[in-house]
């Protein structure tokens, strides 16, 4: 038998995380390096995943298969995709860095014994999300996906809600209620999601007869699959709807402004750069996959509902007060765009979506966790508060911009590749989307650079005088984000190579291929008739 490297790879944070809960309360400290040692571990287990993948192989590699519940067609299976394996680095690669900016989140508070912040809880709860989220990205067994992509809501409601941001600008009481609304909103809003799929999977052992990805696929290219198209339908919209709310797409996003904004820095980057990402990463898999003639009979409706994202969040991350709730409107708008790319139906609007995901986790955590150090340094998330910070820490200031201008797509950092890819793919079929779609990046430069020059530039307000700059275990979180983002910038072929034969299977399972250029095709009759003249 072979090494079971992606069960393994999903095991250690979990083992990471039951050890992390039992070290001795006195001994935090010894729980935040143990909860950072396993963190890395994960990250080269990822690693060596991404370096046995072979993107001219298999489309499923590393997989393994064995019985579960053998009753019900419930299998244990694992496999990962070009998709997967670029999504899995960016989960392993971001949780260390949300460890290090959260080393001291977590930390009791001395003069209020009410609100003691159990640290080795909130630690293990970061790498039980870990678990959950990579192993959703492993599974081709419908059922098993869906049980991790419910189950990590609950370490994420009490990461929430139970370690929530200091900075509140009311009292203590006030600030819990917050906290417990968010948290409640959270949860809601995806178990609603989840029941509604949970329906979906069971008429799709139904009509299938198991839950196998790979042996559903099989079945629909043999043509044994009898799969009536108005079921089809209702079994993408059960799917589709548990995907929207956890992407999330308008109007199924209200949670995520709430979320990001009463959570820690570092757990508003694990809700949007990873958590969220499972959402978009199922309707490539499972919708697309499963569903392919739902999936193209949908795509109108979907196109517009990611462009009222883009437009939508982009025009409300413009009007925000508050630094974290703006960041999560920005978000809300960059996952239309990766919905848009995902549903354009090219191969370059897919390719864009995904290197999206991968680099809207970079700019996003390099953005939200330089803010939460800004944050916690004011005890204020209030944007009126700030002015000056570029003359007392310039260090701040500058990773800062860089990540807002990664947000921005700046030509020459790697968001500006991806959100190109979508643009690109989405013109070439839908021409007036494309165009919409450009009215997000103009919105885009206009909350990002009215955000720096509001906080960073004009005259040193006195409560931010004598404001430190970043320390060295701040800037060793925010700095390989920053190198990363320019890196991928200049050389993302180290990411398409992995991803673009995956897309093309994407592409396959639902019968669509790039349209033609107009430009081509009219020079190519020109020729013609010049030829036959």
């Amino acid at each position: 038998m072979s090494f079971p490297l992606l069960t393994v790879t999903a095991a250690v944070p979990a083992v990471g995380a039951v050890l992390t809960a039992a070290v001795p309360a006195a001994r935090r400290t010894a729980a935040k390096w143990l909860a950072l040692l396993f963190s890395l571990a994960t990250l080269a287990l990822a690693v060596l995943v991404a370096v046995r993948f072979e993107p001219g192989g298999d489309r499923y590699q590393l997989t393994e298969s064995h019985a579960w519940i053998a009753d019900f067609g419930v299998r244990y299976e694992l496999g990962v995709d070009g998709i997967g394996v670029a999504l899995i680095a960016l989960t392993a690669l971001l949780i260390p860095f949300v460890i290090g900016a959260g080393w001291h989140d977590a930390d009791p508070l001395e003069t209020s014994s009410s609100r003691w912040r159990p640290t080795q809880g909130f630690f293990a709860l970061i790498l039980l999300v870990e678990a959950m989220v990579v192993i959703s990205f492993e599974a081709t067994d419908v059922f098993l996906f869906y049980i991790f992509f419910e189950a990590m809501l609950i370490p994420m409601y009490f990461l929430i809600g139970g370690f929530g941001d200091r900075a509140h600008s009311g009292s203590d009481e006030n600030a819990a209620a917050q906290r417990s609304y968010a948290a409640v909103k959270f949860l809601l809003y995806n178990l609603v999601g989840g029941l509604i799929m949970l329906a979906a999977v069971i008429g799709l052992y139904v009509v299938a007869g198991n839950f196998s990805l790979q042996e559903i696929a099989a079945a629909r290219a043999a043509g044994t699959l009898d799969m009536a198209t108005n079921t089809e339908r209702l079994l993408f919209l059960g799917f589709f709807f548990a995907f929207a709310v956890k992407a999330p797409l308008w109007p199924l996003h209200t949670w995520l402004p709430n979320a990001m904004g009463e959570a820690t820095a570092p757990v508003a980057v694990l809700i949007t750069a990873v958590v969220d990402k499972v959402g978009t990463f199922a309707m490539l898999r499972f919708c697309l996959g499963l569903f392919p003639e739902a999936s193209k009979w949908a795509t109108p409706v979907i196109l517009v509902l990611a462009l009222i994202s883009i437009v939508y969040g982009a025009l409300l991350a413009v009007g925000q007060r508050d630094i974290k709730r703006l960041v999560a409107y920005a978000s809300i708008s960059h996952f239309g765009f990766i919905i848009l790319g995902i549903f354009a139906m090219t191969s370059q609007g897919q390719s864009g979506a995904t290197l999206y995901m991968v680099n809207h986790g970079l700019s996003t955590a390099a953005l939200m966790l330089v803010a939460g150090f800004l944050i916690s340094r004011r005890g204020s998330r209030l944007i009126a508060d700030y002015g000056g910070v570029q003359k007392v820490a310039p260090v701040l200031a500058g990773t800062f911009l860089i990540g807002g201008l990664a947000t921005l797509s700046l030509p020459g950092l790697a968001p500006f590749v991806s959100e190109f890819l979508v643009l690109v793919g989405t013109f070439a079929r839908y021409p007036v989307a494309g165009v919409i779609a450009t009215f997000g990046i103009v919105l885009a430069a206009l909350y990002t650079l009215v955000l720096y020059q509001r906080t960073m530039t004009g005259p040193v307000k006195e409560e931010v005088r004598a404001m430190p700059d970043l320390r060295l275990r701040e800037v060793l979180v925010v700095a390989p984000l920053i190198a990363l983002l320019i890196g991928l910038g200049v050389y993302p072929k180290v990411l398409t190579d992995i991803v673009d034969p995956a897309v093309k299977h994407t592409m396959s399972d639902v019968k669509q291929s790039d349209p033609k250029p107009e430009v081509a095709v009219e020079a190519k009759h020109t020729n013609e008739g010049e030829a036959a003249k």
